[in-house]
């Protein structure tokens, strides 16, 4: 199946056209720079030392969309005008944005300008474009999720991650797609369609946030929305070249009033919300901004974002992938490459075993396999598609059906697991891992048979899902290049030490270059 997707170029374009948009009618420096919660006085509007980035508006970093904004060296309309101008030149043959949210994004843009120019407090990215991942409610609209039925599933009001983005001054122009209920791993429903890859239509974008990936990485938005249960977040932006943080489970507030029902227990332990971006300083923004308060999320963590630095050099522990797994030379060259940036910034990187990856895993793959069986799967075979049913029944191969006390014994397995990696960051503060030992897929592989969906989840991409279970800070920063391809690497770190992930990932990015001007120069 994934063969007759990926065709040429140009005809894979042309059928995901047909997917109408709906229109909605209602650097460190330069980060303490944006960061300042409050500006007493507007700058002039034009200004002698007020400094315009380099290149196009729309390839800004949004640390330097918010410094330029503020300074007055552009407008949030003209910011504005020149991303939704992007969406407009690139989205048709990607469909990724399928929710146009350019009217309003406009009129938010030109009440921006005159909060400006009133000399109003400016929240850290006043002004600056973004996409939201269609799974959070957006007051107004409905929730689909990837699912038609879920129609009459309208948002009450923001969810908490939107709230806070939308606080700190940043405007929506759109939506992103996403997979049915947002449970698979490559981006397709029957409601939008698929999603492409802008490197080449013949991989996937991944999944459940594989519309934010692609749009971010098109250079639609500055930042992307996206949420992670399983992978979400990781695999989108290795899959897109980007970089992203999985948050510790109570970071970033999480919640959705159009929900018929509360989450269970360790759905809501495992998931969380985050920012795919182009840069990781944009990622480290956008977690700040994100990160704030909701009192909706009872789950919500008031942590610092920064904690004490450990003392150098500050040892990367290198995870040595299990023999069951069949690792691809260009991501072992990627893992080298990452490791000597690495140690070239002063880290001192070491191959060594992480605790029990195999049984991380397993206890992921049971626990939110049985917790869904028993709470939502009946409902979800009702309304979706046979798409759908052939990737899930793939996903449950590699579980084992658990009864009230296996599960509850599992469940309790996920503490042992938790302690023993949080006693193996006090050696090792960071762990360098793949996101996949294989190259990245086609945009359909998971709809092939069960047995491909378990090697996927269990053989590739291992090393992402076994985090969520831990509740573990997990970083993706793009290293290089294979047949045109982006591989990306995993950085991951002790509970609310997103900035030892962050501050590792920046590293590699310091050397590895943003890839996103590489994919730049193929699209025009």
């Amino acid at each position: 199946m994934a063969k007759k997707t990926a065709t040429k170029k140009k005809s894979v374009a042309s059928k995901v056209t047909k997917t109408s948009v709906k229109t909605s009618t209602a650097s460190k420096g330069a980060v303490a720079k944006a960061a300042k919660k409050t500006v007493k006085k507007p700058a002039p509007r034009k200004s002698t030392t007020a400094r315009r980035p380099k290149g196009p508006v729309w390839q800004w970093s949004a640390v330097d969309t918010a410094a330029a904004i503020r300074n007055g060296a552009i407008s949030a309309v003209e910011t504005v005008e020149a991303h939704l101008e992007r969406m407009r030149a690139v989205n048709p043959r990607l469909n990724a944005v399928v929710v146009d949210l350019s009217e309003e994004a406009l009129k938010a843009a030109h009440a921006a300008d005159k909060q400006r120019a009133k000399g109003v407090a400016l929240g850290l990215l006043h002004g600056v474009p973004i996409t939201i991942k269609e799974n959070v409610d957006y007051e107004g609209r409905p929730n689909f999720n990837g699912v038609p039925a879920n129609k009459d599933f309208v948002a009450p009001s923001d969810s908490p991650v939107v709230r806070n983005l939308k606080k700190a001054g940043a405007i929506v122009i759109g939506l992103t797609n996403t997979p049915e209920f947002s449970f698979r791993g490559f981006t397709d429903n029957p409601l939008h369609g698929l999603t492409l890859n802008p490197w080449d239509p013949n991989i996937t974008c991944g999944g459940s946030s594989g519309g934010a990936g692609s749009a971010v990485a098109a250079g639609i938005g500055t930042i992307a929305h996206g949420n992670d249960i399983g992978g979400s977040l990781r695999w989108p932006a290795h899959c897109n070249g980007v970089a992203t943080i999985k948050p510790t489970q109570g970071r970033i507030p999480a919640f959705n009033g159009s929900a018929t029902a509360e989450r269970p227990m360790l759905a809501h332990l495992m998931s969380a919300q985050g920012p795919l971006a182009r840069h990781v300083g944009d990622v480290r923004l956008a977690l700040d901004v994100m990160s704030q308060r909701d009192p909706r999320d009872p789950w919500w963590v008031p942590a610092p974002l920064a904690g004490p630095k450990p003392k150098g050099p500050i040892k990367v522990a290198l995870a040595r992938i299990p023999e069951d797994m069949d690792v691809d030379p260009s991501v072992r060259a990627a893992l080298r490459q990452a490791a000597d940036h690495l140690e070239r910034s002063g880290y001192r990187v070491t191959e060594v075993d992480v605790p029990d990856i195999d049984g991380v895993w397993q206890t992921w793959c049971d626990i939110i396999t049985n917790e869904t069986v028993v709470m939502q799967e009946a409902g979800m075979l009702k309304v979706t598609s046979e798409d759908f049913h052939k990737a899930w029944g793939g996903m449950k191969t590699k579980a084992n059906a658990l009864d009230l006390k296996a599960w509850m014994q599992a469940t309790a397995a996920r503490n042992g697991h938790i302690r023993a990696w949080q006693l193996f960051f006090e050696e090792y503060p960071v762990v360098l891992a793949p996101t996949t030992v294989k190259p990245t897929p086609g945009p359909r592989d998971d709809t092939v048979s069960a047995d491909r969906v378990k090697e996927i989840f269990w053989g590739e991409i291992r090393f992402i899902s076994a985090i969520n279970v831990l509740g573990l800070p997990g970083a993706v920063v793009p290293v290089t290049l294979h047949d045109g391809r982006p591989i990306g690497v995993q950085l991951i770190a002790g509970r609310y030490r997103e900035d030892l992930a962050l501050d590792a990932a920046a590293a590699i990015e310091k050397r590895a270059g943003v890839l996103a001007h590489r994919l730049w120069e193929t699209m025009e």
